[in-house]
């Protein structure tokens, strides 16, 4: 008993398209857990430098992400908002993100003060105590994702925004948070640092690099997909023949 190889155009081509997409679908995982790794060693390097003073003017946000910097002032709760849905080993509540009036300007920057447990009825606002003094801050600096899909009813920036604040937010949409508050904004977030006691709550920070490994391997899963499309078609195309 023989084989014969049977190159038909149509089976060949569907095979091509599929293990070529799947490719491509492995190799998006796997620069999504490459980014991840990169950003997690940026961290890394800058968490051992000391603090620095925050600069009065940032031009390019990335150059500063996570770096360590240190600013005075005071916490300013009127635009204070909550971030929805967060998680602290395995319990939900909120990100406290409030403004912080830099000492001898007219611009603030946004602190992320860590993380509050939610009320057993989500419709109710917690209570958050804020300190009222100047204080000295320090933390890391955070750049929020501008990708992000949200369902929430967002209003228009302007005076009746300024009157009608919504304290729970779904995702930290700084552009919206921008136009939606009367004063000049940093561009980036402070995550306070969890040894400051400057008004913080728990402060287990994400890593840039948690589920790299998920992406890994859906990566290889999609690499296995394009062997296994080119390995039916080769045993498809082969035919037993009598000698």
């Amino acid at each position: 008993m023989k084989y014969h190889f049977r190159n038909r155009l149509v089976p060949a081509l569907a095979a091509l398209l599929c293990a070529a997409l799947f490719v491509r679908l492995g190799l998006w995982q796997q620069h999504k857990a490459e980014a991840k790794q990169a950003l997690q060693t940026q961290l890394d390097s800058h968490m051992q430098e000391a603090p620095t003073a925050l600069p009065d003017n940032i031009a390019d946000p990335k150059t500063w992400r996570y770096r360590n910097v240190r600013v005075r002032g005071s916490y300013e709760t009127r635009y204070q908002i909550l971030l929805d849905n967060q998680m602290d080993n395995d319990r939900a509540g909120y990100h406290v993100v409030t403004p912080f009036h830099i000492e001898g300007t007219e611009r603030r920057i946004l602190v992320n003060r860590g993380w509050i447990p939610a009320p057993a009825l989500h419709s109710e606002i917690p209570t958050i105590e804020t300190p009222e003094e100047p204080l000295e801050i320090t933390g890391n600096l955070w750049l929020p994702s501008e990708k992000f899909y949200t369902l929430e009813i967002v209003l228009p920036p302007g005076p009746s925004t300024y009157n009608k604040w919504n304290s729970v937010w779904q995702n930290m949409d700084m552009k919206r948070y921008r136009q939606a508050v009367p004063f000049e904004l940093h561009p980036l977030v402070i995550r306070l640092a969890p040894d400051s006691a400057a008004g913080g709550f728990a402060r287990n920070w994400p890593q840039p690099a948690e589920r790299m490994e998920m992406n890994l391997s859906y990566a290889y899963q999609w690499y296995g997909f394009a062997v296994a499309a080119i390995a039916i078609w080769l045993f498809l195309a082969f035919r037993k023949v009598e000698a």
